[in-house]
């Protein structure tokens, strides 16, 4: 017996280690997973001649053995512009590019615009990241910044806001800058057009957008309000990164990190849990999600069906400073007494644990929806089913009844989606369907070599524009 008793114990001891491990090893992954939150992957020239061929499954050992596309790049000095250094999509984009850059062997240089006069811890770990990785630091400001600009083969400008740094900066030397100038573009929003931030995007070598639909928008857009015409444009949707993929394929890991989440938020193995993956603000639709996870609790009362208790999750929540909007969605949960079934739980990087945790996503952008959303492609290499609005990006990620379904944006959706949510509860092996469709479509369509591909084309042909305008 004392043997027995022996066994055990240093088979529990031996489950708690690995767990332990495990945690450990996605709080090391965690940045990584969030830079990894993009550069996602297909993309097209304004005739599409580029994606004409359709996806092809390309065996892992072939990937290996694959030269990098963007081998090309060695010892290229190149230039990022970012207008923040921060967690959000945009900047976080332009780290994986200056990664992916160095992996190659790039003399990559950075600049981020604005930032505070304070230290910030955020900014001050992802500077150290980039550090670490051989990327040169510069400030905003001076001939420093003026000289990287000149001498670089290519600069990437991150977003429309980091337009106004040529002018302020550069100032006269903006004209022979542009020719080089690759402009990355992730806003929707309409107070991004303003001349004074693009009023150079007709001169610069080329637009790199994240979706289809956002593309066109700004077509029009500029054409009609700022009667300005977009320069040769190429749509990029981005790719899972590595790292993120081997915790998605590894079923311990998941099942550890399933149980270790489920755990802290109090909701048993059988439960099913909906989660929404953003910042909690308006835009993101998390209190209308509340509203059709309320609605499909009623039907399923109403109907009398049998499914297992669901639980609602909302990630991106900000304990320190609640906004007004967060408080308004807390007091919908104590008005509609579901405080039992709806767990807030604060931003991190640490996105991989809850992505294995969960049973569905939620993706409820507003408005326009989300440029790309690359949440979307994460859980879907989770083999999760996808719930999300037909806008923006989402429409071009998602097949609608097969990796998931589509609902419309606004108040419009709240029912569509609590009737979908009533759908995925109650059947199954629906779920587990779409999930397995989802990560079929991931390792077609968005994975980092999908993005590295496309990256690599787009940046060849806006050094080739460079190097003719420089020799005309």
């Amino acid at each position: 017996m004392a043997k027995q008793h022996s066994s055990s114990s240093s088979s529990v001891g031996w489950v708690a280690s690995q767990k332990r491990w495990l945690l450990a090893f996605l709080v090391m992954l965690s940045a990584s997973t969030l830079i990894a939150f993009f550069i996602r992957a297909a993309f097209d020239t304004c005739d599409r001649s580029l994606d004409s061929r359709p996806p092809t499954r390309v065996p892992s050992a072939v990937v290996a053995a694959a030269p990098n596309p963007l081998g090309f790049m060695k010892s290229k000095p190149v230039l990022l512009v970012s207008h923040e250094l921060s967690l959000s999509g945009g900047p976080l984009l332009l780290m994986e590019l200056a990664f992916l850059l160095r992996s190659v062997g790039a003399k990559v240089a950075w600049i981020t615009i604005q930032k505070p006069v304070d230290t910030d811890e955020v900014i001050y770990s992802l500077e150290h990241k980039m550090l670490t990785r051989g990327v040169q630091v510069l400030s905003a400001k001076g001939q420093e910044a003026v000289d990287a600009a000149l001498k670089a083969d290519l600069v990437v400008l991150n977003t429309a806001v980091a337009g106004k740094w040529l002018d302020v900066i550069l100032k006269e030397h903006v004209p022979r800058v542009l020719p080089k100038v690759l402009w990355w573009i992730h806003e929707m929003r309409g107070h991004y057009f303003k001349l004074d931030y693009v009023k150079h995007l007709p001169s610069v070598a080329g637009a790199m957008i994240d979706s289809h639909v956002t593309a066109e928008y700004w077509k029009n857009r500029t054409r009609e309000r700022l009667r300005i015409k977009m320069p040769q444009t190429y749509v990029v949707h981005l790719g899972n990164s590595k790292e993120l993929m081997e915790v998605a394929e590894d079923s311990i890991a998941k099942r550890v990190l399933r149980e270790h989440i489920r755990e802290s938020l109090g909701v048993r193995s059988e439960d099913i849990l909906f989660a929404i993956i953003n910042s909690v603000s308006r835009g993101k639709g998390q209190d209308l999600f509340l509203r059709s996870f309320y609605e499909s609790l009623q039907l399923i009362q109403e109907k009398k069906l049998q499914v297992p208790t669901m639980h609602a999750v909302i990630v991106g929540s900000d304990i320190s400073t609640q906004t007004k909007f967060e408080l308004e969605l807390r007091n919908y949960v104590m008005q509609k007494k579901i405080r039992d079934r709806v767990h807030f739980v604060n931003k991190t990087l640490t996105v991989a644990p809850y992505l294995a945790a969960i049973d569905v996503l939620v993706q409820n952008s507003q408005a326009r929806g989300e440029c790309f959303g690359r949440i979307t492609i994460e859980a879907m290499a989770f083999q999760l089913p996808v719930l999300g609005t037909a806008a923006g990006g989402t429409a071009e990620i998602v097949v609608n009844g097969t990796t998931g379904f589509l609902h419309p944006a606004g108040k419009e959706g709240v029912t569509p989606l609590a009737k979908n949510i009533v759908k995925l509860a109650t059947h199954v092996e629906r779920r587990l369907t779409m999930g397995k469709r989802g990560y079929e479509r991931v390792k077609e369509r968005f994975l980092e070599h999908h993005m590295a591909d496309r990256i690599a084309t787009v940046l060849k042909e806006v050094l080739r524009r460079s190097k003719s305008h420089s020799d005309s």
